[in-house]
This record gives C-alpha cells, structure tokens and sequence, in this order.
C-alpha cells in the first residue's frame, strides 16, 4: 500500500501533462459565445444622435455588425479608423457606446468621425451584459433574420476583416 502512495504524484504529473499538451496549438483569445446561432436578446436603449427610443425590432433585416465600443478604451480609439472605412464602404455598423457618458462620446464621434448607421447609449452594460460583452471593442456579426453568427474579440482592422467579412451572408 505504501509503494502505491509512491505513484500518486507522478500518475497527477502524467494526467496534468496530458491536459496541457491537449491544449497546445489552441487559439487562446477565442472565447466562444453563447448566443451564437441565436436572434439578437430584446433591448431599449437611447440613441446618442437624437434621443430616440429603439428596441431590437428597430435593427437592420441585412447582415450588419454591432460594435461595443467606448470613449474610455484605448483599442477602441486605434479600431475606429477601420471602422470609418468599413463604413465609407457601404458596411452596416450598430454602435453600442458602452458604459460611457453621452457628452465624452458625442465628442469623441465628433471629433474622429461617426461609422455607425445608429449609435445606442448602455450607460449601464445591460445590454452588453445580454450580449455577452466581456470588454470593449467587441464586434457582433449579426445575418438578415437578426441572428448572431459570430462573436469578435478585440480590435476589427484589416488582418481580421477577411475571416469576419466571411460571416456577412
């Protein structure tokens, strides 16, 4: 029995070595997102352009993106130069100004240049919090029927664009 003792350790060295070689090669920034494959969750929220009242029935019925996005996140400010091209092509942007004070962000959009059709005010990360947000800049690809088709973390620019372009059908 004591001899047996002797072989717990190396049979947890052998298992935990197992479970980190499984996981070589996996792409760590990629967090899955529950409502993939799922409509778009019921929202409320003020538009920052005029005040208007919009609720999910009030999105896009062509593939378009949602973009989390804030005065206060540094990647935000290094994204939105691609998303002014992505618009000034022809791309459907929704802008969730997340957790964020509506004077900061009329400024900043003044400022840098407004990419979204309609930018929605989440003071308080509700609907962020619905969507899954996790942090800011996050991108939703959203299909015509308002159903989420993939989730990006991070910043949108033209390294990743081709892989989440691919999503838009």
């Amino acid at each position: 029995m004591r001899k047996l003792l002797f072989f717990i350790p190396l049979a947890v060295f052998l298992i935990l070595g197992v479970v980190l070689y499984l996981q070589l090669g996996k792409d760590t920034q990629y967090m899955p997102s529950a409502l993939v494959g799922k409509k778009v969750p019921a929202f409320t929220l003020v538009s920052l352009q005029d005040d208007q009242v919009y609720t999910h029935q009030d999105l896009p019925t062509a593939p378009y993106l949602i973009n989390f996005w804030g005065t206060w996140c540094p990647a935000c400010h290094v994204e939105h130069p691609f998303l002014m091209a992505l618009a000034d092509s022809g791309v459907t942007i929704i802008g969730i100004d997340y957790k964020d004070k509506k004077d900061l962000a009329e400024q900043w959009l003044g400022q840098k240049g407004n990419p979204y059709q309609i930018v929605l005010m989440d003071e308080m990360g509700r609907f962020g919090m619905d969507m899954g947000v996790t942090g800011a800049p996050e991108t939703f690809v959203v299909d015509g029927s308002g159903v989420v088709v993939y989730r990006h973390q991070g910043v949108v620019n033209a390294e990743n664009w081709p892989d989440i372009k691919g999503y838009m059908k």
